[in-house]
């Protein structure tokens, strides 16, 4: 099983997302099923590892917090974009969960993330024939939306398929 811990958005802000999407030729946009901000990639996993994994998410408490989508950027390979983004503020309550769900995972034998967290949605992957960034980048740079209130986060499967990676939340666990 390949997991990762991330939020679902709720639908009004996927569809502000979808909105914005477009302007670089050869990107992979992701679509309304794939909109997720993750928390913690977690890899393949067996099913004891998943049933202790989803035990220690089940006992992470913090309470519900608001935040709103912030602007657009992207990750570079060697200064060649390959990841396009939306931004989210404020990050502190999304670092502080973050944080929460790695020590839970490391306390069930999984190795520490050793990358910097840096809450993001990913909306498109680019391919080494993509397009410039630099027009999307500019017509959708002011990317925003009202406060939302996180109540939830979720653990998900990930199937790697030839077209797409389909995602599928296998738990729940309400933030309290």
């Amino acid at each position: 099983m390949r997991l990762f811990v991330a939020i679902r958005l709720p639908r009004l802000v996927r569809e502000r997302l979808i909105a914005a999407m477009g302007g670089i030729s050869g990107a992979r946009w992701q679509s309304d099923d794939q909109l997720h901000l993750t928390l913690r990639f977690i890899g393949e996993v067996d099913r004891r590892q998943a049933e202790d994994v989803h035990a220690a998410l089940d006992a992470i408490r913090q309470p519900p917090f608001e935040i709103a989508l912030s602007g657009v950027g992207f990750f570079d390979q060697r200064g060649r974009p390959e990841t396009v983004w939306a931004g989210v503020a404020p990050p502190e309550p999304l670092v502080a969960l973050h944080r929460k769900v790695d020590q839970a995972l490391v306390r069930v034998g999984l190795e520490p993330e050793r990358r910097a967290y840096i809450p993001h949605i990913t909306l498109a992957r680019l391919h080494r024939a993509a397009g410039p960034v630099g027009g999307f980048l500019e017509q959708a740079g002011n990317l925003a939306s009202p406060l939302f209130t996180v109540e939830r986060f979720a653990l998900f499967e990930s199937d790697l398929t030839e077209e797409r990676a389909v995602y599928s939340i296998l738990a729940d666990y309400l933030l309290n």
